[in-house]
């Protein structure tokens, strides 16, 4: 059960419209790598989850990504501002000037449309959780890439609090990896001497080693 609480997860403000950067910002609305997407997998992955505290964890975090898209979108119509005008917009998606009336899409920065097809569920908690620490990482990278292209201090000031709560959940995901680390499929494959065998595939290779056991002494590369 969820609940709308009327303020939003951290407070979000602008110093001016900026319509060609709200197009850029609803790649974290609506794209592959967006909240939207966070929300629905870790959500979706939640259900099978036999250990309460990680079961929590999943939905904790997918309930706080729900709060970061409503602050994604909120910034996106504040940068919008009150008149639609396709032309402040010449590069990106103009969904938002020409069909959805300034209100801000589910939609990625060039205008298409998400979809579930982002979301990444295995029902193996171990290959689950690499997928989150690896999509929270992917979610730091655009929101790095966004913050460069914005000299808009309180826009700023919103991303700076959104990319550290992706490093919070980071390492949340990375904790909860450690403790099941040998499980699911950890713990069925990975047992034999194949899975400890390094296969050196240049030519000529460094020490002209073409396999060795990963515990030895590893190639030099220079």
């Amino acid at each position: 059960m969820f609940k709308h609480e009327k303020k939003l997860f951290h407070p979000v403000e602008i110093e001016e419209p900026n319509p060609q950067y709200a197009a850029l910002l609803h790649e974290q609305l609506g794209g592959a790598n967006g909240e939207l997407k966070a929300a629905m997998q870790y959500m979706s992955q939640s259900f099978r989850i036999k250990d309460p505290e990680i079961k929590d964890l999943f939905l904790d975090i997918a309930a706080e990504e729900l709060g970061h898209m409503e602050m994604i979108a909120t910034t996106i119509s504040l940068l919008n501002g009150h008149d639609v005008d396709a032309e402040k917009v010449p590069a990106g998606e103009i969904q938002t000037h020409v069909i959805l009336g300034l209100n801000p899409g589910l939609i990625n920065a060039s205008g298409y449309s998400w979809t579930g097809d982002y979301v990444s569920v295995t029902g193996d908690l171990c290959a689950d959780l690499l997928s989150n620490i690896a999509s929270e990482q992917r979610a730091k990278v655009v929101y790095e890439y966004l913050y460069r292209q914005i000299e808009d201090k309180k826009v700023r000031e919103t991303i700076d609090f959104l990319l550290n709560r992706e490093e919070a959940h980071n390492a949340m995901f990375r904790e909860a990896f450690n403790k099941v680390q040998d499980t699911g499929s950890n713990r069925d494959f990975g047992t034999t001497k194949a899975a400890k065998m390094y296969f050196s595939m240049s030519s000529p290779s460094p020490d002209d080693t073409r396999f060795e056991d990963i515990k030895g002494k590893p190639p030099v590369f220079k």
